[in-house]
């Protein structure tokens, strides 16, 4: 592995990103908002899960295959894009439904539930070649051939980071729980917030969309 400077500057570089907002943050937030701190929680671990899908892909070299192929990238970031832009227009479709159905005394939409709720965002992340170029850029930069296996000390350090993703979004998906418990009696800023999630992820998922493959 390599020495505890570089291992310091790799888990300092891999803090800093994890807080960073993307889809993963975006979707934690939003499926809170809707169903609660279990469906956060359960969602968070599901795009960790995903995470270590292109960790995995990363170390055996398929996603080097996927980015050096053009169709297959073009394919993958669609497919992404897509199912980001369905999940944020869900989002938008079912706050305005719970509104209007708070509005003439119906029940609200009940929860996913967070078996859902996991899948949902093992796919979130494993949808996004953006993940896979970012794990193929970033951590070769630290590892040494010199000291093991280069394909074990990538899923190490890929692990740490998506460890650190992971965790980031719990901390997301608590603090949204705590303001979905305290508006609670003001269900027009939940509805809100629950809108701007998913107007966030369509505009992620467009953003996908757009974006291009990285040069060999």
């Amino acid at each position: 592995m390599p020495d505890l400077t570089q291992l310091a500057l790799y888990f300092a570089a891999a803090l800093l990103l994890a807080v960073t907002p993307g889809p993963g943050i975006f979707y934690v937030a939003a499926r809170t908002l809707a169903g609660g701190r279990a469906e956060g929680v359960a969602s968070s671990f599901g795009t960790g899960l995903g995470g270590m899908v292109h960790v995995l892909a990363g170390s055996l070299g398929v996603s080097a295959i996927v980015l050096a192929s053009a169709e297959l990238f073009t394919a993958l970031k669609l497919v992404g894009a897509a199912y980001l832009v369905w999940l944020g227009y869900r989002t938008l479709r079912a706050a305005r439904r719970d509104a209007s159905a708070g509005l003439q005394g119906d029940a609200a939409a009940p929860p996913i539930g967070p078996r859902r709720a996991f899948r949902e965002g093992v796919l979130v992340e494993a949808l996004n070649p953006k993940t896979a170029a970012f794990f193929l850029a970033f951590i070769p930069q630290f590892v040494d051939p010199a000291a093991g296996t280069i394909a074990l000390q990538f899923v190490v350090l890929g692990f740490v980071s998506v460890a650190l993703n992971t965790l980031a979004d719990i901390v997301v998906a608590f603090a949204a729980s705590r303001i979905r418990e305290g508006a609670a009696a003001r269900p027009a800023l939940i509805r809100r917030l629950r809108e701007a999630s998913g107007g966030a992820m369509i505009a992620l998922g467009l953003g996908l969309a757009l974006a291009r493959r990285p040069a060999n």
